[in-house]
């Protein structure tokens, strides 16, 4: 990973489809200058010339399952049965013999982000009584390999169900005391069969220990929204302002639009946020009504390659660019605002107050051969080159 002071020669958003030159400068992994760009022969030996590149902040990942993947190994045929409960069966009997977590396999997942522009992430990972808080230990050794130029946020995460084995609610808190973010849940009426039970013990947990909450809500139509009340009620109750994330959330999307107008009041009351890996063949969550409520959603790869489905690849613009096409983006202004969400908008799904090529903000970037971000977003082009910290972790080919 070779240090640079500067990245020359690039181009920044503007105004409308208009983009300007600059310099970009850095120091101690932090942005520290953006000059108009300078007229050089050649860049100095710890610069990068851009060569007139668009330059963006790179793409956060705000919902990734780094632990599970069995990317790098040879190809695995789907088995075991369908659904959440019989994914969960499926993988608890197949994992180990995968390596399933390890420094190893996570490791491959998070070359493959950084390799699409991605460096900095909130991944779950599994805490259940067969693995206890291993997936987590590995996780961070792995992160730590990056020497802190990729950034991670972890969420301890009760795939198996939190109730329905005795121990995991204490395993979930023991990851957090030994510093997980958040805590996660699943789907409390779908797993645990215990919705108001389920979400008494994350909850009490998160207010005890000052942690966030990150709840997988799979659970559709009313049966969803119910389980979004119950949260939200609780939330308030324990004062957990800004401190909760639903993921996947089908159900905000599949109810009526007053309903659905209520509970995004309620949520952006509190503070809550979401993230979507934009799912195909189900609606998609609508642009302006979160807009208007104040409720911010962030993307995400789920899990990739791994024993619930052998889809994805690491590429969370991406999934970006699915959410754009699959909710019919097309005006100018609105896919800048999904380019946002992608990038600025969700540093605070990873713990940051600013995630922008500005000064003060992680020098994070990430080059592509584009005319402006709106292009970067519906063509999806090869990541040139990735910064991290200041740090070059990728350059194409």
């Amino acid at each position: 990973m070779r240090h640079i002071t500067a990245l020359r020669n690039v181009r920044v958003r503007g105004e409308g489809l208009a983009t300007r030159a600059v310099d970009l400068i850095f120091d101690g992994g932090l942005i520290t200058a953006v000059e108009p760009a300078a007229d050089l022969d050649a860049p100095g030996a710890e610069e990068v010339d851009g060569h007139g590149l668009l330059a963006m902040p790179t793409v956060v990942n705000a919902h990734a399952h780094v632990d599970k993947s069995w990317l790098g190994l040879e190809w695995q045929s789907y088995g075991g049965e369908g659904g959440t409960d019989g994914r969960i069966r499926h993988e608890r009997a197949r994992r180990d013999e995968l390596g399933i977590p390890s420094v190893e396999r996570t490791r491959e997942v998070l070359q493959a982000f950084v390799e699409y522009g991605t460096t900095a992430l909130r991944t779950h990972v599994d805490v259940d009584l067969g693995v206890g808080l291993r997936g987590i230990e590995a996780v961070r050794e792995a992160v730590a390999e990056w020497e802190g130029a990729l950034h991670a946020e972890i969420v301890a995460f009760p795939q198996d169900g939190v109730l329905r084995r005795d121990g995991v609610a204490d395993l979930l808190r023991q990851a957090v005391r030994a510093g997980a973010e958040h805590v996660g849940g699943l789907d409390p009426a779908g797993i645990d069969r215990d919705p108001v039970g389920q979400v008494d013990v994350l909850l009490g947990i998160a207010a005890d220990e000052g942690c966030g909450i990150d709840m997988h809500l799979h659970d559709s139509a009313e049966l969803g929204a119910f389980q979004m009340d119950l949260v939200i009620e609780r939330a308030d109750r324990l004062g957990l302002h800004g401190r909760m994330n639903f993921a996947h959330g089908f159900a905000i999307a599949q109810v009526g639009e007053s309903r659905r107008r209520d509970l995004l009041q309620a949520m952006g009351e509190l503070g809550m946020t979401f993230t979507t890996v934009a799912p195909l063949r189900l609606p998609q969550l609508p642009l302006h009504e979160f807009d208007d409520a104040g409720v911010p959603f962030a993307f995400g790869t789920d899990g990739i390659r791994d024993l619930w489905s052998p889809y994805g690849t690491g590429d969370t613009l991406g999934i970006a660019w699915q959410y754009a096409r699959s909710a019919s983006i097309v005006r100018d202004e609105d896919l800048q605002r999904v380019m946002d969400l992608a990038t600025r908008s969700a540093a605070r799904f990873v713990g940051r107050e600013v995630h922008d090529l500005v000064v003060g903000a992680p020098a994070d970037v990430v080059l592509v051969d584009a005319e402006h971000e709106m292009d970067a977003l519906v063509r999806v082009p090869r990541r040139e080159l990735v910064v991290g910290a200041g740090r070059i972790l990728h350059t194409a080919g």
